[in-house]
């Protein structure tokens, strides 16, 4: 179990925390800490992306939510992706 979670919603050019491309976390223990991206079924997978922001490789923006600000991001993601994670609608 984490003690600590912090989210990150991706985010660069029109895209905001209201629309963002995507949600990251960093999961942080007392052995060290895991990064991953909601995918779009709407499971959590391991990415490097927090890591490459921080070193200045990655092209767009991490902004840090709120676990509410990011469970309304999965809410949106919900809407664009559809619940099963297809296409909304489908």
């Amino acid at each position: 179990m984490p003690d600590k979670i912090t989210y990150y919603a991706v985010i660069g050019g029109t895209r905001t925390i209201d629309n963002p491309y995507g949600l990251v976390r960093r999961l942080e223990t007392d052995w060290g800490f895991s990064d991953e991206t909601l995918r779009k079924d709407f499971s959590w997978v391991f990415t490097p992306v927090i890591v490459e922001w921080q070193g200045g490789s990655f092209d767009d923006d991490l902004i840090g939510v709120s676990q509410e600000q990011a469970e309304k991001i999965i809410d949106y993601s919900r809407g664009g992706w559809g619940a099963s994670g297809g296409p909304a609608g489908a």
